[in-house]
């Protein structure tokens, strides 16, 4: 037995829509979750630090719940600035160098426009 096309395309597209209302209610909330407030940019070495709700939790941040990293960004992102809302994903990418351990976070991310 084999469906009519038009019941088909209604049957697939009823399951992207449940998936879809499913995601959004279930899943976590990305917009709120990775935006900070910029504290500092240094231009000359990229350093980078952000505070807000989302940035207590890395394990890279300070006691006053301010996380710095190295910013890396894509060619014609904006340059942040004290104040701006900055949207962004960290990598921790630690290691050790000769004897000595060496902490270092990548900031990925952008300035949001508002």
């Amino acid at each position: 037995m084999t469906l009519p096309t038009p019941v088909f395309l209604a049957g697939g597209a009823f399951c992207l829509l449940a998936g879809y209302l499913a995601g959004a209610v279930v899943g976590p909330d990305h917009h709120h979750g990775t935006t900070a407030k910029v504290v500092s940019f240094d231009s000359g070495t990229a350093k980078l630090c952000l505070e807000g709700d989302s940035v207590k939790d890395e394990p890279a941040a300070s006691d006053k719940g301010v996380l710095c990293g190295t910013w890396s960004h894509s060619t014609g992102s904006t340059t942040p600035r004290k104040g701006d809302t900055f949207r962004f994903v960290t990598m921790d990418t630690s290691g050790v160098k000769g004897a000595k351990p060496v902490d270092r976070v990548v900031i990925y991310g952008t300035v949001v426009q508002e």
